[in-house]
Formats: C-alpha cells, structure tokens, sequence
C-alpha cells in the first residue's frame, strides 16, 4: 500500500527545490520550526493565510497554495505499515521500543499520554568520527488520564 499525499505535496517540494531552499531557510521566514513546516508541505498541519502567503511568495506559488496551506487538514497516513526505509525504521522503533518507552513515562507521570498537540520535535546532526549520528527529540505536554 502506498501513501498519497496532498495534491500540493510535490507542487511545494518541486518550488523548494527550484529554488535552492530548504525547511529552515522557511523557518527563518515564518518562525515556524523546520520539522513543523515540512508538516505543512505534507497535509498534517494548517498555517494562516499571512504565514501561507509568505511561504507562497518565497516558493513563486499561487493562491491555490495559500488557500491548500491554510485549510484544515486531516491529520495522519491511516493504517498504513511504512515501507520507506528511513520512515520504517522509526515505525521499527516503536514497535521495539513502544510499550518500554509507555511503561516508563507511566512511571515518571502517571497515568496519561504525551501530547502531539502540545508538542516539539527537533532534528539534529552530531557529527562523530564514527559516523554522524541522527539526534531526534521528541517534546509534549504530559496529559493525565481524567478520572469521573
């Protein structure tokens, strides 16, 4: 099974490409994270019209790109087992990893969940005579379970 993204996904990454910007020269434009902002290009986050239009402009792209940016999205890739390697690999490590990482946050918090709503994730590289190392934090607000 194959993902199909938003209509506008390539139109965005075509015009990034064309010409020679990357997610955190965007950012510098909008103030928006870089991580957030290739969200945007992929259908899972909305932006406002202004921060649409800035984008738009930057890309040389129309109004029917402001208009895509700014609507409200439906979030997510539905039950779809990732094949692409890079994207697979972090489907890997929730399988691996998922119910560890659960049972500690359950005993560091309680009872709840990590927001993606409230929530930060940051990409860094960390060069290492090794090999570069890929550094991925994933930041949320901590929701308690409500009890009623």
């Amino acid at each position: 099974m194959t993902v199909e993204f938003p209509s506008f996904t390539n139109t965005l990454l075509a015009a990034k490409k064309s010409k020679g910007l990357s997610f955190a020269d965007l950012e510098k434009l909008i103030g928006h994270d870089e991580v957030w902002i290739a969200s945007l290009f992929y259908g899972q986050n909305s932006t406002s019209v202004e921060e649409a239009t800035t984008i738009a402009d930057a890309l040389g792209l129309g109004e029917d790109i402001v208009a895509a940016l700014s609507s409200y999205p439906s979030k997510g890739l539905g039950a779809v087992v990732p094949t692409d390697p890079l994207i697979y690999r972090f489907y890997e490590i929730m399988q691996v990893y998922g119910y560890p990482i659960k049972e500690i946050i359950h005993e560091k918090f309680g009872d709840g969940i990590m927001s993606a709503i409230d929530f930060t994730l940051d990409i860094e590289k960390v060069e290492d005579p090794k090999g570069d190392r890929v550094k991925v934090t994933m930041n949320g607000k901590f929701l308690p379970y409500k009890k009623w």
